[in-house]
């Protein structure tokens, strides 16, 4: 149940995979109570399992986090709704009355190829630009 307090943030990619669910994970644990949290796609799959690796690094549990149709939100508001990639920009419906829209256009990890330790950086390096993005337009931490 959100609170009358809480600000609302929906998180979209394509596959809600990797990167709205790393994002949804960082906002939950680093904005707190103050915000509701949730993340979708245009076609959503199944939460990556190195996204849930890296995110365990820091201590933030995703694993119990779904993909999610960006349907099951439409007709809600929110304080702001973030694409994390030009296709779910392009792709994803305009939520009305939502407050900002705000757009990251970040690689998807899961596109990397290599070792796996090379492709667990990929997503190192996602969650980290995440947490910088997150902090800089949502908290609106200076540093």
């Amino acid at each position: 149940m959100v609170k009358a307090d809480e600000k609302r943030i929906l998180f979209l990619c394509i596959r809600n995979s990797c990167r709205s669910q790393m994002a949804e994970g960082l906002l939950r644990r680093y904005g707190g109570s103050g915000y509701a949290v949730f993340s979708a796609g245009t076609s959503p799959s199944r939460v990556h399992p190195l996204a849930i690796e890296v995110m365990a690094e820091d201590g933030i549990d995703i694993s119990g986090q779904r993909s999610k149709h960006v349907d099951e939100f439409l007709g809600q508001d929110f304080d702001a709704v973030i694409s994390t990639c030009d296709e779910a920009r392009d792709r994803c419906p305009v939520f009305t009355g939502s407050g900002l829209n705000i757009h990251w256009d970040l690689e998807d990890p899961a596109e990397a190829k290599g070792s796996r330790e090379e492709e667990l950086e990929a997503f190192r390096k996602i969650r980290d630009r995440l947490l910088e993005l997150i902090q800089r337009d949502v908290l609106g931490d200076a540093d």
